[in-house]
């Protein structure tokens, strides 16, 4: 695997390193051996799967607050998506900026969103699949998200008129 950090200090981009032959390939897509050699978090606490049947579905930008603050792994396993990743750590020098990355399974990325982020994603195919790890159990009472349009961050999405949970289209404005 190779890890890189991105402009959000803590956020890595991580690309698998498949080894091929005539039956395909094989590629590691975690090791707590390189994620501890970089200060990440290692244990996992559970996966989740996202299916997403409509191309431009839009989830996000979720979070949990301390003392139940989540890090993740996440890939997509089927499809396309544009992951999105806000850095919310105040003090942080890259406070309210956000970075995307094209996620595939041709392209084989992950990316690695430290505690403090929000995250979400925008589907760019039909029938998308996102499988998430998590470095921390689900807490519906420390559950948050911010507004995937806020000006505060100025995401700029790669579709026009997202499909949107009732939820995630009422976070209020994100206040600095």
């Amino acid at each position: 695997m190779t890890f890189t950090e991105l402009p959000l200090p803590g956020a890595f981009r991580i690309d698998i390193e498949p080894i091929a032959d005539e039956r395909g390939s094989f590629a590691r897509t975690f090791c707590v051996r390189e994620f501890e050699a970089r200060g990440l978090r290692t244990r996992i606490a559970q996966s989740n799967a996202s299916f997403n049947a409509k191309k431009g579905t839009l989830r996000g930008m979720h979070f949990q607050r301390a003392p139940m603050a989540e890090a993740k792994l996440v890939r997509c396993s089927r499809g396309a998506v544009c992951d999105v990743v806000v850095d919310l750590r105040p003090g942080s020098p890259a406070y309210c900026r956000w970075e995307a990355v094209e996620l595939t399974p041709d392209n084989g990325r992950m990316i690695y969103i430290p505690e403090g982020f929000a995250h979400g994603f925008q589907t760019l195919t039909a029938d998308a699949e996102v499988l998430y790890q998590m470095f921390e159990f689900y807490s519906p009472g420390h559950a948050a998200g911010v507004r995937w349009d806020d000006p505060a961050f100025g995401i700029v999405w790669p579709l026009k008129n997202p499909i949107l949970s009732e939820k995630d289209r009422s976070y209020p404005p994100f206040a600095r």
